[in-house]
């Protein structure tokens, strides 16, 4: 691995464990670097096998002539603290987090704003609700009314229901609907509030807005996803005598009396982590009837996509902010790509969930998007180039009660690591980040 201009080479010493034990880890996305870290970090002999020739998995760079793009728009928050700990972990000598570190503000344009102050919960949000442009004191107080019900509640609910039928019961106008909890479900869950889990949006708003002020906090990246974690994360690896094997499929894992082969070109190895994409997962482990309730489990699975648009406008350029809502047909989501990490007059716009979008072809939605950037920024040149990005699968629909994975398996020795196994987050970064971490414990343990 190139060490990134400006850093050291990161020098580690890994902590005692077991130096024998070898560990094959499936997958390199942002589970499979954590559970490599981590493993690594404990004495294992770690050797990563990705199919793809850069790490990050759904949350990667994507170069476009020469220009480095994400696959995904995404965003961290601050109660994200194992992701953050994993990044600060496998940081080079003099290399910072590369996050922007902003306090929560919620703008969906033209109508709604709300800036989260830096108070104890429940004060923050009721200050800003009681100070968000765009809503009625009514509108107001039923949603503050409906926060401080889940937080006595302890965010816990009887029965999983979806989030359409949670908002119902607790009266939320259809204005706070479409301009908060509805924005806010998406773009968390990647699932239509008529679809999604209320439980599971539940403990996204207990751990990003009832915990402390720093919490709520948007941590934009001003480097591209794979460079954020993946690419550190294998430097580290890789300084602790781990192997990163960029361009390698594994296409079968055959169980032995010592462990696992995973063909001639691989070795054999005492453990192994899966990490890919449950739809990938499925055929992987489709030979080994050991594992036929996991894949039955993964099978039923529906997907959810997501779209990220990016135009290039002239490089003077600017949004009114970097990342902002829009209350629109098509655009949810805009990064002003400048402003985050250089790149002057590129603006990135995410669509996520299922919708009218997905039957669009992608220069007619590229321009639909355009044109509703324009009517919120008058004067707004067409842009250069225009480039869809679309991740059709990218995380499954988090529907009420729905069984997800364990990080164990009914085969000994062999661990899946993931956002879609069972975690009390959707399908988040974080998700999979603590994935990761469990299945490095397990593996380590039996």
């Amino acid at each position: 691995m190139v060490t990134p201009p400006g850093t050291s080479p990161v020098t580690r010493h890994a902590s005692p464990g077991n130096t024998h034990l070898r560990v094959a880890i499936v997958g390199g996305g942002y589970a499979g670097m954590t559970a490599a870290v981590e493993l690594a970090n404990r004495g294992a002999a770690v050797t990563v096998f990705e199919a793809g020739k850069i790490l990050g998995g759904r949350a990667r760079r994507v170069e476009i002539d020469g220009i480095a793009l994400d696959n995904g728009l995404h965003i961290l928050i601050g109660a994200y603290r194992e992701t953050l700990r994993l990044i600060d972990l496998t940081a080079a000598s003099g290399e910072t987090q590369n996050l922007i570190r902003l306090p929560l503000e919620l703008t969906m344009f033209p109508d709604f704003s709300m800036r989260v102050p830096r108070l104890p919960a429940p004060f923050h949000l009721g200050s800003a609700l009681l100070l968000a442009r765009g809503l009625g004191f009514g509108d107001k107080l039923r949603a503050a009314r409906f926060m401080l019900s889940m937080r006595r509640k302890h965010f816990r609910i009887t029965a999983d229901t979806t989030v359409s039928n949670l908002l119902l019961l607790h009266r939320q106008p259809e204005r706070v609907k479409r301009l908060l909890w509805n924005p806010l479900c998406i773009s968390a869950l990647n699932t239509p509030p008529d679809q999604a889990s209320a439980q599971i949006f539940l403990n996204v708003l207990r751990d990003s807005l009832n915990g402390t002020p720093a919490d709520s906090d948007l941590l934009l990246p001003a480097v591209d996803y794979s460079v954020l974690f993946p690419e550190r994360a294998a430097r580290y690896v890789e300084a602790c005598h781990g192997q990163i094997r960029l361009g390698v499929t594994i296409a079968s894992i055959q169980p032995t009396g010592a462990g696992f082969e995973l063909g001639p070109d691989a070795g054999n190895f005492d453990r192994v982590i899966v990490a890919v994409s449950p739809h990938r997962l499925a055929a992987l482990i489709a030979p080994l009837p050991q594992l036929d309730p996991v894949r039955m489990m993964i099978e039923a699975f529906s997907y959810q996509p997501i779209y990220s648009v990016y135009l290039q406008y002239p490089a003077a350029t600017r949004l009114p902010f970097r990342m902002g809502g829009l209350d629109a047909t098509y655009s949810q989501w805009a990064f002003d790509r400048g402003q985050l990490c250089g790149q002057h007059g590129l603006i990135g716009v995410v669509i996520s969930a299922s919708g009218a979008h997905q039957d669009l072809p992608q220069d007619e939605l590229a321009a639909k998007v355009h044109g509703e950037l324009a009517s919120v920024m008058p004067g707004l040149p067409a842009p250069q180039w225009h480039r869809v990005i679309a991740e059709k699968r990218a995380t499954f629909t988090c529907t009420p009660g729905m069984t997800r994975p364990g990080n164990s398996t009914p085969l000994p020795g062999l661990f899946l690591a993931g956002d879609y196994t069972a975690s009390d987050y959707p399908a988040t970064l974080e998700a999979a980040v603590r994935s990761g971490v469990r299945a490095a414990q397990l593996a380590m343990k039996t």
